[in-house]
């Protein structure tokens, strides 16, 4: 093991022995390399002659840059094509981090780390499968689930996702499954990783103020029983919440500081929060009872550590572009006009589902109340075939899920959702019928 790793971890034995004991193997390896090309580069920075890091520069110090590329930026070169720091743009984690108690106000004062720069969600939260996930390491989570956690825990890491039903009840009543969850919780097992999602995808769910406050009791009981538990906060979606009684907070901000025995990771970014899927800037930050700030910083260093050891560092661009975003006096109103469009589109789907009891013969929507998506159970229980004659006779497209369509009303021109679900009504009668040929 590498000295610098064997400094983290002994840092960590001291000052936040839940986090060592929750660490993976990759997790116990992975460091920041304060004393290699990174370090000695930054050593280098303010010198008159600086030949330690490897961009061109022009004779003012400036990037070398293609006029074609720069002619379209209203930014200064250094801002966009100079690489970032493996830790992130630092006025661009100051903003976030500041940001993440104002949106989280039951923050309070709990110590939480500075958010390192990822490459958006998906690689956020590869980041902390590959520090606290060793192969055959169960994932507990709800089984309506994002598909691509597949490909980042298990196919990546050898994690084996132990899902529990993700409501009680059926149709639009019913609620999340708090006692699948403390079932799952309380498995044989120290360890734990619970992966929460809210909004969810596929459902579009996220759950009331009394569910949320249900959710950290059966935390803070595992944890009280002697469990060392990882929480992951999937926060893709996080503010696009429509109804109210929601809780619109992370579940990070109320996990953060229960019990000794939690870590909370929060993975979250720009990507929905700001409208911007396509410049892939996420944050990780992390939280806990039993860690203090030297704690904190450890992790800090470890997950700077795989962003460099994985893509180096996240675009300057996009981080750039973003914080300039977030000075600009209209950034608050532009962001709120967004909302309001997909908050009307999520009205517009409860309107037309409510004016057509009909398609209760076809389908029933999951519970949903914020986020992009809302899934519908078929009757018929093919969603393959339903979407294949959606495609085929009604041009519509959808997404199948075994039993469910997940529907995307986010990307829907509201004037469509009407036609939408008609369209899904007629093709699931189509498959019906298909089915029971000797049926009207």
């Amino acid at each position: 093991m590498n000295p610098q790793a064997v400094g983290l971890n002994a840092q960590l034995e001291v000052e936040g022995p839940i986090a060592l004991k929750l660490l993976s193997e990759k997790g116990r390896n992975i460091f920041f390399p304060h004393q290699g090309i990174v370090g000695q580069g930054l050593d280098a920075k303010n010198k008159a002659i600086n030949a330690s890091i490897g961009e061109g520069k022009d004779d003012n110090g400036d990037p070398l840059c293609l006029s074609s590329i720069s002619d379209l930026l209203k930014i200064h070169p250094a801002e966009a094509f100079s690489y970032a720091s493996s830790f992130g743009k630092t006025a661009l984690r100051d903003h976030w981090a500041k940001s993440l108690r104002k949106k989280n106000p039951s923050l309070g004062n709990t110590s939480i780390s500075h958010p390192v720069v990822t490459n958006a969600i998906t690689h956020g939260l590869s980041v902390a499968g590959y520090l606290f996930v060793n192969e055959g390491d169960e994932i507990l989570l709800p089984h309506h689930y994002w598909g691509n956690y597949r490909l980042i825990f298990s196919e990546a890491y050898g994690a084996k996702l132990k899902t529990f039903e993700t409501f009680e009840g059926k149709g639009p009543g019913a609620r999340f499954n708090l006692s699948g969850l403390q079932d799952a919780m309380m498995l044989e097992g120290e360890k734990k990783i619970l992966l929460l999602n809210f909004p969810n995808n596929p459902t579009g769910y996220t759950p009331a103020f009394e569910e949320s406050d249900a959710i950290v009791d059966i935390v803070r009981s595992a944890a009280k029983a002697g469990k060392n538990i990882l929480i992951i906060a999937d926060d893709a979606y996080f503010g696009l919440v429509y109804q109210s009684g929601i809780d619109g907070e992370s579940l990070f901000a109320r996990l953060a500081s229960i019990h000794e025995n939690v870590v909370a990771c929060k993975v979250d970014g720009a990507t929905k929060e700001d409208y911007v899927w396509g410049f892939r800037v996420g944050f990780i930050t992390f939280a806990g009872k039993g860690l203090n700030s030297k704690a904190l910083a450890v992790l800090e260093d470890k997950a700077a550590g795989r962003v460099r050891g994985s893509i180096s560092n996240d675009s300057h661009l996009s981080q750039s572009l973003l914080l300039t975003a977030y000075n600009q006096p209209s950034y608050k109103v532009e962001k709120a006009r967004i909302y309001n469009i997909l908050k009307s589109r999520y009205t517009a789907v409860v309107t037309e589902l409510a004016k057509h009891p009909e398609y209760q013969e076809q389908f029933s929507p999951l519970p949903f109340n914020s986020g992009y998506f809302m899934c519908v159970e078929l009757s018929c229980g093919d969603a393959e075939a339903v979407r294949q004659k959606l495609l085929a006779n009604y041009d519509t497209g959808v997404i199948a899920l075994g039993h469910l369509v997940r529907i995307a009303y986010s990307s829907l021109p509201e004037a469509q959702i009407p036609k939408l679900f008609e369209n899904l009504f007629l093709a699931c009668k189509e498959v019906a019928r298909s089915s029971h040929p000797h049926n009207p």
